[in-house]
């Protein structure tokens, strides 16, 4: 077996999938580059892993230094590693997904001059993205429409304080699909998963409900529902 030093060694980056929901539309952030490769096209927030530090902690920094977001639930996602992905040489990428309540959060230009634009766009909309990013959020909205079945993940993207109806709309715009409210709300409540409030929302419509939602039972919960679409 040759030395370390024989092999050429590939660098390592960091990138972050941040999804949130507006306008019951689940949007995920981009950043247009401004610099090659792929000068003009949009990307994942993301960046090279420094030599003492690790993924995770790379992932949040470059977050912040490219669009001023902190502050995320954060998961590890997937490693991609295919040869010839960036054309700068050999890069292998840990990805991660971020999941934001958009009211909490306003992303924005840092300064950073390879950057021209930070925005939110559709997950069904995207625009021409550089490297293999598309991949990477396609594979992140797979993970997150699975982990909707059996986490309580879901409730990241919501405020504090929240309706059934923003809890349902949460789950038919993330797996873009219609849920059975009878069933749905149902099934909720006997999960145990959400508390009321003394508060209600108002509007031109009926007061509805505020609830809350309880940590401590999400994790035995969710092993004994499916909800049925």
């Amino acid at each position: 077996m040759g030395k370390l030093t024989d092999y050429k060694q590939p660098s390592v980056a960091a990138d972050i999938v941040v999804f949130t929901i507006m306008n019951r539309r689940l949007n995920v952030l981009l950043i247009q580059r401004g610099k090659e490769p792929f000068a003009g096209f949009w990307c994942v927030p993301g960046g090279f892993v420094q030599i003492d530090e690790a993924p995770e902690d790379a992932a949040l920094r470059e977050l912040k230094e490219e669009t001023g977001v902190t502050d995320v639930y954060l998961e590890q996602l997937y490693t991609f590693g295919k040869p010839g992905r960036d054309p700068r040489g050999r890069v292998i990428s840990i990805s991660y997904f971020a999941l934001v309540d958009s009211t909490k959060i306003k992303p924005k230009l840092t300064g950073d001059e390879q950057i021209k634009k930070v925005e939110w766009f559709d997950v069904n909309e995207l625009p021409q993205m550089g490297f293999d990013h598309k991949d990477i959020v396609s594979y992140a909205l797979k993970r997150l429409r699975y982990k909707l079945e059996y986490s309580a993940v879901g409730f990241e993207l919501l405020p504090e304080k929240f309706t059934l109806t923003d809890l349902q709309s949460l789950y038919e715009t993330i797996l873009n699909e219609s849920v059975d409210k009878r069933n749905f709300r149902k099934k909720v409540m006997a999960m145990g998963i959400v508390e009321k409030t003394r508060e209600k929302r108002k509007g031109s419509h009926r007061p509805a409900m505020l609830y809350m939602f309880r940590q401590q039972k999400a994790s035995s919960a969710f092993k004994k529902v499916k909800f049925e679409r």
